[in-house]
Parts: structure tokens; sequence; C-alpha cells
């Protein structure tokens, strides 16, 4: 989609309008609006279109500002700076909002390409009116249709269809897209209807977008496909309860955002905050879906990160993008996010990783026999390179906890070894018949990988060397389990000859494993955050031992040809 300004612009380049009202206690209009310009590292300038007395808890009055005394500060501003993107907010009367959508009315013809975000303030979080009912009408004939995307929230696209007597009530993904849709008809602009005030459910996402194909569906900090080993490890703390905002194009296209609902009362002016983040993107020239993405998980994380502040709904944390940080801090909502990040970033090799052939063949039991020998008596040499991996592992840990946890491993390696030599003769192989396979060049690949990983001086290389093994195993058991589980996936475990195979890891037992690799890994990069380029060297070690375990798979498959 192409940019609303056609080019590409630095934050620190752009600046930015807020045309909206006084928030004494900080949180929500144009003090919102500034804290949020800045944080996205961009110039706010601010017109005040009235005063307000309010707390977290009320508006205790409203003052509003001469229209014409709105039209001068406006004049005044784009006169001089011009603004790359302007964002309107509360604007209190009808007599307001004709200066306001008069005098940009007027900036447009003259020439002006800023987009223009509307967030449509009708009704305060504690009930108290914000904008005049008589404004309304000046809100859909004159303001909409110079705007690039306005921005209602349930309560607010019901009383603007409401004013245009086609009443309705948003209870459902269904009639947040009717709704949109009329508004974005009706206003000639596009439209982001928020979800925030009614709750959504996977499912319900899953039915909605079936029922609407050409709908696209963007999953915000939500675990994704093949993060079984995650949602495991996170159990009762991935909520169930999500929030999905819709945005309906003036093109026709629409595109659902979704993302966990957070239970907080740190939601004080968190559409002033959204929409100005909005505008932030698109004066930078991203286009408005980016735009909006970007935007929804600053919001999103304001919320999550911020800190209760006065006795009702307190303000969101503006400035939580400010801290530079490599990995997000972990939250109630994500509590792994390092892991949820090497996942995402190797998504495609992991997936080719975790539903290889090798592992759907198992999982249906069709995998012949010499394919799984071939893998198992490769994966018996294999251990050894694993071992002695935490060997160099125990050598480089300076702390006792740390060598008894590399110790530990060993020695549960050399106990699985006699599990390991009595499956393996289940399968007609002799202990004798391992130590006299020679290995693959698959298995001394990997091997001499992960040792080369381990005598080059980075502990931490060394444990994302190791990783890669154990967390893929434990996703690949999980998933097949999941897919058993499935009707029609064709995973099967009765009857199943690698039954077992997939028991051992998908057990609690192994998953115990898993969650101890992502704790440690999880508490490594909190005691020590890395450097943009450290961290890459990490994804690229992850990455790596990705591909190399798929590589082994590949040539068990290569057996059975």
């Amino acid at each position: 989609m192409t940019p609303p300004n056609g080019t590409q612009r630095a934050a620190e380049n752009c600046s930015l309008l807020t045309i909206a009202g006084s928030d004494c206690s900080g949180g929500a209009g144009i003090q919102a609006d500034l804290k949020t310009f800045a944080a996205h590292g961009c110039y706010g300038m601010s017109v005040l279109t009235a005063l307000t007395a309010q707390n977290t808890m009320e508006v205790k009055a409203v003052h509003p500002i001469p229209p014409s005394f709105v039209g001068d500060q406006i004049r005044s501003v784009i006169v001089d700076v011009k603004p790359h993107a302007i964002k309107t907010g509360m604007l209190c009367n009808a007599e307001i909002a004709a200066e306001v959508a008069s005098v940009l009315q007027a900036y447009k013809h003259a020439g002006s390409t800023a987009p223009i975000v509307c967030d449509p303030v009708c009704v305060s979080t504690s009930g108290h009116t914000l904008l005049e009912s008589d404004s309304l009408g000046v809100l859909l004939r004159d303001i909409f249709p110079i705007c690039t995307l306005v921005t209602p929230n349930k309560s607010e696209a019901e009383l603007l269809l409401g004013h245009l007597d086609e009443p309705i009530e948003i209870s459902s993904l269904d009639n947040i897209l009717h709704a949109a849709d009329r508004l974005a008809s009706l206003g000639r602009c596009s439209v982001l209807l928020k979800g925030g005030h009614f709750v959504s459910t996977m499912e319900d996402v899953h039915d909605f977008s079936e029922r609407h194909p050409s709908l696209q569906v963007v999953k915000q900090n939500l675990f994704d496909e093949n993060m079984e080993i995650l949602q495991v490890v996170s159990t009762g703390l991935e909520p169930r309860k999500l929030v999905v905002d819709l945005l309906y194009e003036r093109n026709g296209g629409a595109t659902a955002y979704v993302r966990p609902r957070i239970e907080s009362t740190s939601t004080h002016g968190t559409g002033c905050t959204l929409s100005s983040a909005i505008a932030c993107e698109l004066a930078q020239g991203n286009s408005l879906r980016d735009a909006v993405a970007s935007a929804s998980m600053y919001t999103h994380l304001g919320i999550l990160t911020a800190q209760p502040i006065g006795k009702g709904n307190g303000p969101l944390n503006h400035l939580h993008s400010v801290e530079k940080s490599t990995v997000p801090r972990r939250t109630s909502v994500n509590p792994y996010p390092f892991t949820y990040l090497l996942i995402k970033h190797t998504k495609e090799i992991w997936k080719s990783y975790v539903q290889h052939d090798f592992v759907k063949q198992l999982g249906k039991g069709f995998l012949s026999r010499e394919s799984f020998v071939y893998f198992i008596k490769q994966d018996y040499h294999y251990l050894k390179y694993y071992s002695r991996a935490y060997g160099l592992l125990a050598a480089k840990s300076s702390t006792f906890p740390s060598i008894r946890s590399a110790t530990e491993v060993i020695l549960n390696v050399l106990k699985e070894i006699s599990t390991h030599t009595t499956f393996c003769e289940s399968f007609g192989v002799t202990p004798e018949e391992l130590e006299a396979t020679p290995e693959s060049t698959a298995t001394t690949a990997y091997g001499a990988y992960i040792l080369n990983v381990g005598l080059q001086g980075d502990q931490a290389k060394l444990i994302m060397a190791l990783m890669a093994c154990l967390l893929g195993y434990g996703e690949v058991g999980l998933w097949l389990k999941k897919e058993a589980s499935r009707s029609g996936s064709g995973i099967v475990l009765e009857g199943n000859p690698y039954k077992k195979w997939i028991e051992d890891y998908s057990g609690e037992h192994y998953q115990g494993a898993v969650r101890m690799g992502i704790e440690s890994i999880e508490k490594l990069v909190d005691n020590d955050r890395p450097s943009p380029e450290r961290l890459q060297e990490w994804k690229d070690v992850w990455r790596r031992c990705t591909e190399l375990e798929k590589g082994f798979w590949d040539a068990a498959m290569v057996q059975a040809t």
C-alpha cells in the first residue's frame, strides 16, 4: 500500500499538530498527544479547543475556547511550521468543530497533503459529555471527509450512526464491520473502529474471518503457530480474552488487529494516545495498515507497562518506547519475550523444522522403518556432542548453580542413553550396532558447530545453540500431541509404532526440561541485556542450529528413497 504522502521520513524530521482539549491531570487530551509525539521522536505542536477540570476519576468542568481563537491558533501554526500530520481530538461544540473544519479545509485546498486523523471524542471514561450533540452533524459532514482516518470507539460509533437514524448496538465482530463500513461510506474516509469496550475470543476471530475471506487478520502480542511450548509454559497466563480493532479503508479493504485484552485501570487517554501514535506513523510515510499496527502495539504496551496513578482510571505509560532495549521486558501477557522473539525471527525455518515431513509421517505412523532407524542411530551420536557441549558450558560457568545445572543435563543424557538403547533394541538395533554405525555428514556438521560455538568464548551463544535442540523437540512433541487431538489431521497415537517417541517428547518429564530451558534463557537476557550486535549473533546461532536440526531430518528422509 502506498504511504499517504508517498515518501518515508525520519521521525526527527516530523512535526505534528494536535487540535484538542487540555487535561490538567496529564493523562489525556493534548498532554497525552504531546507525550506520544515525543515518544515517537517527533516535534509536537498544540491548539487548545477547551480547558477541562478533570482527574483520573471524573471531569468536573469544561471551559470551551472561543471558536475564532481556536482558528487563530491553527492559522498561526500552519503559516509558519508545516505539520506533517494533524490529529483532532475533543472539539467540544458545533461552533468550534465548524471553525476547525473551515480552517483545515482551506489548508487542504491550498495544497496540504498532511494526513489528518480524527478521534471523535464524545464521552469521557467517567461518562461526562465532551462533545455536544449538535456537533455530530458537523463531524460527519465537514470533518470526516477531509480526514485520512477516523478512530471511534464502540460508544462513539453507536452515537454517530444513531444521529443518522441508523441505530446499532455493537456487540459482535460482524456489528463492528457493518458499523465501520457505514461510517466510512457516510464520512467518505477510512475508519478504525476500536473494540476495546467488548470482549472477543480467538474462536470469534476464526469464525469471523471464515465469513469474510478477504479480511486480513493481524495478531499482536499473541502466541502464534508453532509456539506450543510457550503456551504450555504460560498456562494460566496467556489471556483468552481478546480485543479486536477493525480498520475499514476508504477503498473497501478491511483489517482486524487482534491482541490480548488487558485488565487494567491504566486506560485514561487510550483513544488520544492511539490516534496520536497513528498520526506519528503516517507523518513518517508509513502505510495506513502499518501505521495502525505499530500504533496499536505502542498503545497496548503503554497500558501493559503503566504504573497505577491516581484513584481512578490512571494514564498509560507513554514513555515505554523511549527505553533503549533490544528485547522487550517480561510482562503478564508475554512472560517469555526473548524465546518469543527467537521463534518469530526464524518463523519459516522453525516451521519447516517442527512440521517437517519426517515429523508428519512419524505422527501418521507412515514413516519408513529405515528412515527412523537411521535417525535414532545418528541421534545417539549427536547426544555425545550434546553432552560434550554441556561440559563446555559447565567449564564456562562461574557459579555453582550454573555448573550444577549444566552437569545435571549431562547426567540426564547419560541416564537417557540406557532408555535410548532399549528403544533402539525394540527396532532391532543392538548397542554394538549403535556404536559401529558411522556418523553422517549432517551429524558431524551439527555436532562440530555446537562445539565450535562453545569454544568461541561467549557462554550465551553456546546456550542459544543448545536451546534449539531442547526447545525444538519439545515443540515437535506438543505439535504432534495437539494434531493427534484434532479431527482430520491424520496424526494418530493409538497403533502408531512411534507412539512412545511422541509421548516421550510431549510428556511431563521432557516438557519440564523445556520449561527450565526457557526460564534459563529469559533470566540470561534479564541479567545481561544484549547490544543489537550481540543479539544478532544470538539470533544467527539459533537460526543456524534450527537449519541444522532440519538438515538432520532431511538426511533421515533420504534413506527412504
